[in-house]
């Protein structure tokens, strides 16, 4: 199989921030607007830079959306900051009213998604908003899985027409994607080819599946994985390929069981090709205070869950 090689952890907000310096260099017509965590979404060199393109909107996160989408009608392309809950589950009737029905050229971009957010607790931890978000017509969901990709994807948004979600992360992970990786909305990346299994992982995800892959090799197994940075639009033709030579699949993702990426792979098969499919994924729970390893392990979002979900699919073809 492809190795590939970790080149230096670093943070996929980071990804977003160094992306979102870009954009400000080479597009005038992009703003940024932040609910009072300039910090933790990486916006200061973009505040620093661009002073009248950076709106610091306080706590006050549905107001953030409004705004935003009033800056749409004048040209403007705005990228909303803050943290993925506060994101979508506490401002969903704003992106749905003033966003998406109304199909505003926002990109809302969240950090601090998913388990990952470690010791804040489950308050902070949402797991539903991949689902929350796919729900919308017309909104296009983004789910990165390192610092290259993040950056890649908030440059693509800006020459991407319409309303979309980007969802990133706070911890240090794997930084494995290549620099110069075209990132193309709605194309899934095959990372390695196998026979036996399909995995298809998003996220934090991707490179426990890379390493479940190695696993399952030294156990005489050829594991398929692929990279869905895109959850909606879904590349359906790329599951549909891999799921012709394997004949089962396992979904992986740092987020609910329920109405996330594995959901959308199921509606694949059903209305194409029926096959085998496990899921890694929360069960349908909320999660709670720990390091992002210790919860990734407690809720069994890692590289063995992953191996152990391919042997079981296999046995089910």
């Amino acid at each position: 199989m492809k190795k590939y090689t970790n080149t230096g952890s670093k943070d996929t907000r980071s990804g977003f921030g160094a992306g979102m310096t870009e954009l400000g260099q080479k597009n005038e017509n992009v703003v940024a607007l932040c609910a009072d965590l300039i910090g933790s979404l990486k916006f200061d060199e973009f505040k620093k830079n661009h002073p009248e393109r950076f709106f610091q909107i306080g706590i006050a996160e549905a107001n953030m959306i409004g705004i935003a989408a009033g800056l749409t009608i004048g040209g403007k392309i705005p990228f909303t900051g803050t943290f993925a809950n506060f994101s979508t589950g506490r401002v969903y009737d704003q992106i749905r009213q003033s966003v998406a029905y109304s199909d505003k050229n926002v990109k809302i971009c969240a950090s601090h998604a998913g388990l990952t957010l470690g010791e804040d607790g489950a308050t902070h931890q949402i797991l539903e908003d991949i689902g929350l978000m796919k729900m919308l017509p017309g909104m296009t969901v983004i789910n990165t899985c390192d610092y290259n990709q993040t950056k890649a994807a908030t440059l693509a948004l800006a020459d991407h027409h319409g309303p979309a979600y980007l969802r990133f992360g706070r911890p240090v992970v794997p930084n494995f994607t290549p620099a110069d990786e075209p990132f193309v909305i709605g194309k899934a990346i095959l990372l390695n080819e196998g026979t036996d299994v399909t995995i298809v992982a998003t996220g934090h995800l991707v490179w426990e599946a890379l390493i479940a892959a190695e696993a399952l090799e030294a156990k005489g197994i050829s594991a398929e994985v692929i990279n869905i940075h895109t959850i909606k639009p879904l590349d359906e033709e790329a599951i549909l390929k891999s799921l012709a030579k394997t004949g089962c699949v396992v979904t992986a993702e740092e987020h609910n069981i329920l109405g996330g990426l594995g959901e959308s792979v199921s509606r694949v098969l059903a209305l194409n090709t029926p096959a085998p499919q496990e899921f890694v994924a929360v069960n349908d729970s909320f999660g709670e205070s720990g390091t992002p390893e210790q919860l990734m392990e407690k809720y069994k979002l890692n590289n063995q869950a992953i191996v152990e979900a391919a042997e079981k699919v296999i046995k089910r073809k």
